[in-house]
């Protein structure tokens, strides 16, 4: 009896662990296929061609971004920035957001985030796969304020960049669940972006296409009805929240 008893038991806990574990892996995944996505290879312009007058651009931003790195608190910042977690990107968006952002205590706005922030970046694997631009801290041969990722990422595409993509996307879903915020959270979303040019592993032009690109995935997004719903599910449970932190 207590063998019988203490198996029951076992395979309940298995059974909770597997439920608990297939919920885990639902919320991450996409809302779209890479397939199904934008294909940004197709549409967006390549990268500047080297000595061409763009590129010139590209290269006076990259000095640009090596004398903020001066000013310590832009370089902490874009430090920072390197993230590219949800869960870590999330805690840096509570502030311009209004409130703490996490899978504890916002698990719908979470939830939302984490799916969509996977589908958007699934967008850059075409592009950086076609062009496979060299990066401009590799390009110059010249350290970046991230050392311990540049062996990694030195044979990742630069085109478009992943870190932008994500910080830009951040951005507008959390700007359709808090309007009264948009200001805070695109001001941050952009700046997301200009500290991958400060820490030297984008040029500007891989930066300003992933704006594009985020946006456009984001358009893909509000045509599917899972999205729609996890949206209005944010939306909802920002709106209780809200109003128990106002009593």
């Amino acid at each position: 009896m207590n063998n019988h008893f203490f198996k029951c038991v076992y395979f309940d806990f298995l059974l909770c662990v597997m439920l608990l574990s297939s919920v885990a892996t639902m919320a991450q995944q996409p809302y779209f296929s890479a397939e199904e996505l934008p294909d940004a290879a197709y549409w967006l312009p390549a990268p500047p061609a080297p000595g061409s007058s763009q590129f010139m651009y590209d290269v006076s931003q990259y000095y640009w971004g090596k004398e903020q790195r001066l000013d310590t608190a832009k370089a902490n910042k874009a430090i920072r920035e390197a993230q590219y977690e949800v869960s870590d990107m999330a805690r840096q968006f509570s502030v311009a957001f209004g409130m703490e952002i996490s899978a504890q205590s916002t698990p719908a706005i979470y939830h939302l985030l984490d799916r969509s922030i996977t589908t958007i970046r699934l967008s850059a694997t075409k592009p950086k796969a076609a062009y496979m631009r060299i990066r401009p801290y590799a390009y110059f041969n010249e350290p970046t304020l991230v050392p311990e990722e540049e062996e990694e990422l030195r044979t990742n595409g630069s085109y478009p960049s992943g870190h932008s993509v994500r910080g830009w996307g951040m951005a507008l879903l959390l700007s359709e669940i808090n309007p009264a915020a948009q200001n805070e959270l695109l001001k941050l979303g952009y700046e997301w972006g200009q500290s991958r040019v400060i820490a030297g592993y984008h040029w500007q032009s891989d930066v300003d296409a992933s704006r594009l690109l985020a946006a456009a995935c984001y358009a893909r997004l509000k045509t599917s009805k899972e999205f729609n719903d996890d949206m209005a599910a944010a939306k909802k449970e920002f709106e209780k929240l809200k109003s128990e932190q106002s009593n």
